[in-house]
């Protein structure tokens, strides 16, 4: 039996190469996300152990997500820690997340996402002795004329040494123009991740970064031979007044990367859900092939049968096939992820998270779990079919008579309506009751539900594929009836192809669902709750200088300026937004729902509290919020509890910008809110300010349509890097076309050749081919958008509480899908179409 299931696989070499399609295309996008995953992870780590000391001084409290405070340590308090017995040297670190470079095409690199960090150059070496930044070019910056930046920024943005850079800062200088005189890189190697590094003299930027102030943001200790980490970190504690902390270099590294790593987490299980979207698709794909495969050897399995073969020996030399198939398709799917890494690597690029620089990881757990997925979802999707092959009675299939039996169509049919039932059991579940892990329930509800659909399809797709077949009648005649009649012919088969198509287009119909009512409720927000004229705001989502404000209050036409100011606290242990306002123009620009409470009693040391907060908290009016600052604890009176959902102030709490200063965060704006003086143009006032910013080109001037659209980005953003990741999904459900109706001219290869001997000619026979490729791809595009639809639709039902209040569908882009989904199925049938039109006729004639 062995012997003979080898002389199977190697006797069909074009039909064994078709079948690894989808086990390498889902082996691939699995091992492709961990191999991105762990090139993530190793980057952030090597750069973060170059981005410590031996020991890490700093003021309690500092956030280690890298977030601006005003903390900071005398310079007095740096020369004392040089004198720890343990201490070779002892270095002061000025550091800004808000510095960006302006290209010489005017455009900001970095950004949207990555940090433009700004820093004073000490020449001290990381932890452990490792060579941090250095400057590999030129030389370092000194005075406030001068600037060195990392080589990949300088690159990117145009500019060689010698040359005047333009940066944008969120301090009191919002623009700055010195000359660049250096190039600056981790000597030891590391990537930047999309982030830029601007390096100035110390001077330079304590007078940018802290008013002038001789002080410093953290400081580094570094470690005479012999002396541990550890070892120094006691020594320093023992001289630091109260305050101020110490931190081992691997402490500081470990926690700073732990807690990136924790937050970017969730593009891991982003990638790999992508993976099982297209593995499960893919299984459709393998199930199909290996049906009309053992269809094909029904004759061959039936005489190993009659020669003394068991059933468990038919069934394990399937599977057997299997197995090899699946070793085979794991193999190349794990080289094409490596290709498939560098594409995710640059898709990422796009939105600012650049890997280019980092080497691709190829970690034995990729190896491990790409064979594991190759060959289980391979064996599974192949067990079924190769249960079947042992039961065909030997005369039956020897006679060639493998139709399937209707009953096994029913139990199909009551199969899938059980595991629909299941599937929208789940998702109401997880949509609408307090459970745990919401998310879960949901997927698993969709995913039960688009199970049930497909093993239900050869039913629910008989009336379509009839009335296709009585269209291609009228239509098309002899070749349009017998193409509607191989639809039929088999329609389990003709709807497990469909099947993989609809999973894609289903998931496809919900986002494009769920993007459309997302840009309707916030266009409908908008423009109920926002008052103001002209928006000012930040492209990269950064905060930026409050002299831009300062400025623009003094602009001919303008009668107010609000300014909102974001920050992170945390209560009760968990992090939460805080968002400091002008509390004095606030209802100016704004409407505010207040639920109890009045927007005029904020005041310094009060908040207002959005309504499912106080909820969450057991808050009530004149109740105290104890928060986690970065200046220390601090309690702050509840005056007012807001209504949900307000576009402008979206966050769980609003204080004043006094507040949010006094608690340690800098004096820096994320939006200003615009109001024209009577008798101003808006298009006026907005030409005003945008050619006061044409400089800065971080900022932007919006009115409200402006505002709109600008709210609308990230979710385009969001749905274009969706797309692009169930495009894979979509090309593996294509190629299950083409192979399906490939495989079928093989199997039909006597059929093909009577059709031509009795008179279809070549250019028949590729239309009745094509014919079918639409029926296949249509069917597949009612299901998936008929499905998306409903789950969409519930989906955003289940977020009307999360503010997204509008319900749009998307008629023309669905209407869209089905149509292009036609034009694919023709485009799929180019290959098998010719391939049974050259068949030579009398060996056609000839064939078992």
């Amino acid at each position: 039996m062995l012997k003979a299931a080898w002389k199977s696989l190697l006797g069909r070499k074009v039909r064994l190469l078709m079948s690894t399609f989808a086990i390498v295309l889902g082996v691939a996008f699995v091992a492709g996300s961990f191999i991105f995953t762990d090139t993530l992870s190793r980057s952030f780590t090597a750069i973060f152990a170059s981005s410590v000391g031996d020991v890490v001084v700093h003021p309690t409290g500092t956030p280690s997500n890298g977030a601006q405070t005003t903390r900071s340590l005398p310079a007095s308090l740096v020369h004392k820690l040089a004198g720890a017995p343990g201490a070779a040297r002892a270095d002061g670190n000025v550091s800004s997340f808000s510095v960006f470079v302006v290209g010489t095409n005017n455009k900001v690199i970095g950004g949207s996402g990555p940090p433009g960090i700004g820093l004073n150059l000490t020449g001290a070496p990381a932890g452990h002795g490792i060579k941090g930044l250095a400057i590999t070019r030129g030389h370092a910056p000194t005075g406030a004329a001068q600037v060195a930046m990392d080589t990949k920024t300088a690159e990117r943005a145009g500019y060689h040494i010698g040359d005047t850079v333009r940066l944008v800062t969120s301090s009191r200088h919002a623009l700055l123009r010195p000359k660049l005189v250096g190039l600056a890189s981790f000597v030891e190697g590391g990537s930047t991740n999309g982030a830029t590094i601007t390096v100035f003299d110390t001077r330079t930027a304590q007078n940018l970064f802290l008013d002038g102030k001789d002080r410093f943001n953290d400081a580094w200790v570094t470690a005479k031979p012999g002396v541990s980490q550890s070892q120094l970190r006691d020594q320093v504690q023992a001289l630091l007044p109260p305050g101020y902390k110490a931190q081992t270099g691997d402490q500081a590294a470990h926690k700073a990367a732990s807690d990136l790593q924790k937050a970017i987490s969730f593009i891991g299980k982003f990638l790999l859900i992508f993976a099982g979207i297209s593995l499960v698709v893919g299984s459709f794909l393998i199930v199909n092939t290996f049906s009309i495969l053992v269809a094909q050897r029904s004759r061959e399995l039936a005489l190993l049968r009659a020669l003394g073969a068991s059933r468990r020996q038919v069934t394990g030399s399937v599977l057997f096939e299997a197995v090899v198939l699946g070793l085979l398709g794991a193999t190349i799917g794990l080289g094409l992820g490596v290709l498939l890494a560098m594409g995710i690597r640059a898709l990422f690029a796009t939105f600012g998270l650049d890997l280019t620089g980092a080497p691709l990881v190829f970690a034995p757990r990729t190896v491990v779990v790409s064979y594991v997925v190759g060959l289980v979802v391979t064996t599974l999707a192949a067990y079924l079919p190769a249960r079947r092959s042992s039961r065909i009675p030997p005369v039956a299939a020897l006679r060639d008579d493998i139709a399937m039996p209707e009953s096994t169509l029913r139990r199909r049919l009551l199969a899938g309506g059980v595991l629909g039932v299941g599937g929208i059991a789940l998702m109401l579940t997880g949509l609408f009751a307090s459970v745990p892990q919401p998310g879960y329930w949901v997927g698993g509800g969709i995913l039960a539900a688009l199970l049930g659909a497909a093993a239900a399809s050869p039913v629910i797709g008989r009336p379509f594929l009839a009335a296709a077949a009585a269209l291609y009648r009228r239509g098309f005649g002899a070749v349009g009836r017998l193409a509607g009649e191989n639809s039929l012919r088999n329609p389990r088969r003709t709807a497990a192809t469909a099947s993989a198509l609809m999973i894609g287009l289903a998931l496809v119909t919900t986002m494009s669902i769920v993007g459309a009512s997302s840009k309707a409720s916030v266009d409908k927000t908008i423009a109920e709750n926002f008052q103001g004229d002209l928006v000012v705001s930040n492209v990269v989502g950064d905060a930026f200088s409050p002299s831009i404000g300062d400025r623009i209050a003094r602009t001919s036409g303008v009668a107010s300026v609000t300014r909102l100011r974001y920050g992170q606290a945390r209560v009760q242990g968990n992090s939460t937004g805080v968002m400091g306002v002008s509390a004095a123009t606030l209802t100016k620009v704004v409407k505010v729902d207040m639920v109890k409470g009045s927007t005029a009693d904020l005041r310094t040391g009060t908040v207002l509290v959005t309504e499912n907060e106080a909820v969450k908290r057991h808050l009530a009016l004149g109740d105290t919020v104890r928060m986690k600052m970065p200046a220390g604890p601090r309690s702050y009176r509840v005056v007012g509890i807001a209504a949900n959902n307000n576009p402008v102030l979206f966050f769980a709490y609003t204080t004043t910008l006094h507040t949010l200063v006094d608690a340690g965060f800098p004096a820096q704006d994320n939006q200003l809110l615009v109001t024209k003086a009577p008798g101003t143009s808006t298009k006026a006032l907005q030409g005003t300010i945008d050619r006061q910013t044409a400089q800065l080109p971080t900022v932007t001037v919006k009115d409200q349509a402006g505002y709109a659209a600008e709210q609308r980005g990230p979710i385009d953003q969001l749905l274009i890097l969706i797309y692009a990741l169930l495009g894979l999904a979509l090309v593996i459900a294509v190629l299950g076309i083409v192979n399906t109706l490939a495989l079928s001219v093989i199997e039909r290869t006597r059929e093909v050749g009577l059709l031509r001997a009795i008179g279809l000619s070549r250019r028949q026979l590729r239309r009745m081919v094509r014919l079918e490729a639409v029926v296949i791809a249509v069917l597949g595009a009612l299901l998936g958008v008929g499905m998306g639809i409903v789950f969409g639709l519930a989906l955003m039902v289940s977020l009307r509480d999360q503010g997204l209040e509008a319900i749009a569908v998307p008629g023309a882009q669905l209407v869209a899908f089905v149509l292009a989904s036609a034009v694919v199925g023709v485009l799929a049938a180019l290959l098998p179409a010719r391939r049974a039109a050259r068949l030579d006729v009398l060996r056609a004639i000839a064939s078992e």
